[in-house]
């Protein structure tokens, strides 16, 4: 029953991360690098929620079924509402420009959207992962390449995309991993 609550602790830092996030880029004075900080310690601070659970799931016997199924549904939500901050994170270490709703980024930067496309991505890999069917993600993929593909020329999109999708997808995985780990 613990792993859940890790999961949702780690959901909260997210969400109260998204709020101070939001006011700083709302502030024009504030520089990229304020806003980084806070997906930073937001990325952080999941990453140590997320290796807690990870013993946590390797150490204790699975619990009852109920607790199991809990745990997997509370780890697709937390891959999905969490991975936002980690995917800035892995773009501005790559030397990408990290907010398309900054003041100081291009108005017509390349691939637009990425934010929902992310959420509804990690939520598709984790379930996917989770449902014992792999092969969902490569389908996940494909779609999005596809979906891609004419925007991936503009100067930088196909580094963005790259490191972008396998941020993304490695959190998704991570979350998943953890969920399964807790039902063997």
């Amino acid at each position: 029953m613990l792993i859940p609550i890790l999961f949702s602790l780690a959901i909260g830092t997210s969400v109260a991360g998204f709020a101070l996030r939001r006011r700083l880029v709302d502030d024009p004075a504030r520089p990229d690098r304020d806003v980084l900080a806070v997906d930073a310690i937001v990325t952080f601070v999941c990453v140590v929620l997320l290796v807690i659970g990870a013993i946590m799931a390797a150490a204790l016997e699975p619990s009852g079924r109920a607790i199991v199924i809990a745990t997997q549904v509370v780890a697709v939500l937390a891959a999905a509402v969490t991975g936002s901050a980690a995917v800035r994170v892995v773009l501005a270490a790559g030397g990408i420009p990290t907010r398309a709703d900054n003041h100081d980024d291009e108005p017509d930067a390349p691939l637009r959207g990425g934010r929902v496309i992310g959420f509804l991505e990690r939520t598709a890999v984790a379930a996917s992962l989770l449902l014992a069917w792999p092969a969902g993600v490569g389908v996940i993929l494909a779609v999005k390449s596809l979906a891609r593909f004419s925007e991936l020329r503009a100067p930088r999109a196909s580094e963005q995309f790259i490191l972008g999708t396998f941020a993304s997808v490695m959190w998704a995985a991570a979350f998943a991993g953890i969920g399964w780990l807790a039902a063997v």
